[in-house]
């Protein structure tokens, strides 16, 4: 019941990832991702996936907790590729019922978007479950950090982000409670919307924003009372250092650039 939300849930460890500096892993994460988006097919996706796939064993990471971490949001993987299943079209029909066709394009899209989602997916909890909440707060305010000389509250937003990542999972758990009590209840829950599914829906939705709005105003009190008044001044005790573990992380994901480069270039040749 405690791992309702499991996406990214942090692992402790102690291996050469866990080690790595959180501006290096977010910034690194960002540029797989173009990395993975660059890719123009299935074997530029697969060494990308191979990629991830090493370093979740240089992690140590298990596999029933990564699968599981992943599992929330498969719903977005799955809609995704069944959009591009109907939508693209071309080449062999191999269902056609009306309107809806099935084509060899369409399964070859459906497929090539699931893999791409699935590869960025793996490489963003790869990133929140060998990095703690605090650490990546503080990567994140320190990457916005020569943005706050304009104007940009690095500070704030950074401190949003925490927020929101401790509060989703506690969110989460919340709602199966809402659930189960208005279930032992006898309330009926319906995705119908004329067997009064949306009108049962706001026995969920009205108590998990008045538990929202509780734990702000709890939590705008305790801040308020502890004299919160921004990062200014504020310190660290263990500074984020850059090391040589996060240069050989950078020139891993250049060669990988290099390689899906060279992959789209081969697969272009006749």
């Amino acid at each position: 019941m405690g791992r309702v939300f499991s996406f990214g849930s942090y692992f402790p460890g102690t291996s050469v990832v866990h080690r790595c500096d959180p501006r290096a892993k977010l910034v690194l994460a960002c540029a797989f991702i173009v990395i993975v988006l660059l890719c123009a097919d299935f074997p530029a996706v697969g060494a990308c996936a191979a990629f991830v796939l090493v370093l979740y064993g240089v992690a140590r990471l298990p596999v029933g907790k990564t699968a599981a971490s992943l599992a929330p949001l498969s719903l977005i993987v799955v809609l995704a590729a069944l959009l591009n299943l109907f939508v693209t079209q071309g080449g062999a029909v191999y269902v056609s019922l009306g309107f809806i066709q099935i084509s060899e394009a369409g399964v070859r899209a459906c497929l090539f978007v699931a893999s791409r989602l699935v590869t960025m997916l793996l490489a963003m909890s790869l990133v929140t479950m060998t990095t703690t909440t605090l650490d990546i707060t503080e990567a994140f305010e320190r990457l916005l950090g020569p943005l706050a000389r304009v104007g940009v509250p690095a500070h704030e937003l950074a401190m949003i982000l925490g927020i929101a990542l401790r509060f989703l999972p506690q969110f989460a758990q919340e709602l199966v409670t809402v659930y189960q009590a208005q279930v032992s209840r006898g309330a009926r829950f319906s995705v119908n919307p004329l067997a009064g599914g949306m009108r049962a829906l706001t026995a969920l939705v009205v108590p998990l924003f008045a538990s929202a709005f509780r734990h702000a105003e709890t939590l705008a009190g305790a801040m308020e009372a502890r004299c919160y008044h921004g990062g200014e001044g504020r310190t660290r005790l263990s500074p984020l250092e850059l090391h040589a573990r996060d240069a050989v992380a950078a020139a891993s994901v250049a060669v990988l650039a290099a390689c899906v480069l060279a992959i789209n270039l081969a697969s272009r040749l006749p």
